[in-house]
C-alpha cells in the first residue's frame, strides 16, 4: 500500500470508513466489523476514521476494542460536532464551541482507550461558533498532547482559510466520488494551495457505485439511504442507468465498478485519501486492489464523459441535513 499525507500524518492511500459498522447501513455484526478492521491493518490500511455521533457513541468503542494491542499500527480519526438527540438520535444539531470540543475530545480518548487522537476533525461547522474559536480549541488540544493534527469536515473554501490562519489544518474531509463532484468547485484547489489534504468520504456514492444496489427494496428497512432523494423514486432509476456506463467501462478493464470509481478518486490528486466505508472483509479486499489500477488519460476521459459533473439526480442529502453543510 502507497503512502499520503495528511499534515504532518502519513497515511496508507485508502483508508477505512468505519461508520456502518455501528450505525446508519442496516444490520450490525462486530465480530465480522473488527475482523474487516484487523484485515485491513494486516493489509496496510493504517487509516480508521470514526466519529462521536456514529452510534451515537458505539462506533468509538467498537474501533477502541478492534485496535487494542495494535495501537501502533493505525492513525486513528475521529470527530465531534455533530449533536444527536437523545431522546430521538435522527434529530441533530452542531457544536463547535470550545468547551464542548474539549469535553468531546476526552470523552472520545476515553471510549477509544488511547491516550493521542492522530487526526481530530470538526464534523460540522457551528454558524453559531466563529470557526477560529472552534479551530483555536482544537489547536490546544494539540498543545495539551491530546492530539496530533486536527481537520475540518464539510467546510467551505473561505472557511478553510480562515481555520488554517489560526493554526494549519491536516485535513479537510467531505464527500467525493464520481457522483458528488463539489469539492471541485474550489475546495480541492484551496487544499492544493494552502497544503492541506483531502479525505473523500462516500467514495463509492454510498454504495450505490458499487453496482450492487439494483432496487429500492435492497436497502433494509433502517437503512438511512431510504431518506437518501438520489435513492428514492425517477432520482433511483436515473443513477442507475449512470452507474451501467460505469459498470461497463469496468468490465472492459476486467475489474469492479467499485474498483474504478475508487482509482478514479485516487487518480485525482496525490493529497486526495478515500475512506471507503464498509463491515465485511470481503469488500475492504475488493476496495484495497483498486489502489493497483492505473488508469490512462483515455480512461479518465471516458469516465468523464459517462459521469460528468452535476450528473447525479437528486441532492447528496435530505434537506434537513443539507442544512448543516457550511456553505
Amino acid at each position: 500500500m502507497h503512502t499520503r499525507k495528511l499534515g504532518p500524518l502519513t497515511v496508507s492511500a485508502l483508508g477505512l470508513g468505519c461508520m456502518g459498522m455501528s450505525d446508519f447501513y442496516g444490520p450490525r455484526d462486530e465480530a465480522e466489523s473488527i475482523a474487516t478492521i484487523h484485515r485491513a491493518l494486516d493489509l496496510g490500511v493504517n487509516l480508521l476514521d470514526t466519529a462521536d455521533m456514529y452510534g451515537p457513541f458505539t462506533n468509538e468503542e467498537l474501533v477502541g476494542r478492534a485496535i487494542a494491542g495494535r495501537r501502533g499500527e493505525v492513525i486513528l480519526a475521529t470527530k465531534c460536532g455533530i449533536v444527536r438527540d437523545p431522546n430521538d438520535p435522527r434529530v441533530r444539531g452542531v457544536n463547535g464551541t470550545p468547551t464542548y470540543i474539549r469535553n468531546s475530545c476526552d470523552a472520545s480518548l476515553r471510549r477509544l482507550g488511547v491516550d493521542v487522537i492522530d487526526l481530530y476533525q470538526l464534523h460540522r461547522v457551528d454558524p453559531k461558533t466563529p470557526i477560529e474559536e472552534s479551530v483555536g480549541a482544537m489547536a490546544d488540544l494539540v498543545k495539551a498532547g491530546k492530539v496530533q493534527a486536527i481537520g475540518l469536515s464539510e467546510a467551505s473554501a473561505a472557511t478553510l482559510r480562515r481555520g488554517h490562519a489560526v493554526y494549519p489544518l491536516a485535513s479537510v474531509q467531505t464527500e467525493y466520488s464520481l457522483w458528488t463532484r463539489d469539492p471541485e468547485d474550489d475546495i480541492l484547489s484551496v487544499c492544493r494551495e494552502l497544503g492541506i489534504g483531502f479525505l473523500a468520504y462516500s467514495p463509492l456514492g454510498r454504495g450505490f457505485l458499487t453496482g450492487q444496489i439494483k432496487r429500492f427494496e435492497d436497502l433494509a428497512p433502517d437503512d438511512f439511504r431510504r431518506s437518501s432523494p438520489r435513492f428514492q423514486g425517477e432520482n433511483f432509476q436515473k443513477n442507475l442507468d449512470l452507474v451501467a456506463k460505469v459498470e461497463a467501462l469496468a468490465a472492459e478493464k476486467s475489474v469492479k465498478a467499485s474498483q474504478l470509481a475508487l482509482a478514479w478518486v485516487l487518480a485525482q490528486g496525490d493529497f486526495i485519501v478515500p475512506i471507503p466505508g464498509t463491515k465485511r472483509r470481503s469488500y475492504l479486499e475488493e476496495n484495497i486492489a483498486a489502489e493497483a489500477i492505473a488508469l490512462s488519460a483515455d480512461d479518465l476521459a471516458r469516465l468523464d464523459a459517462v459521469m460528468p459533473r452535476g450528473a447525479a439526480a437528486g441532492p447528496r442529502y435530505a434537506e434537513v441535513s443539507m442544512r448543516l453543510l457550511n456553505a
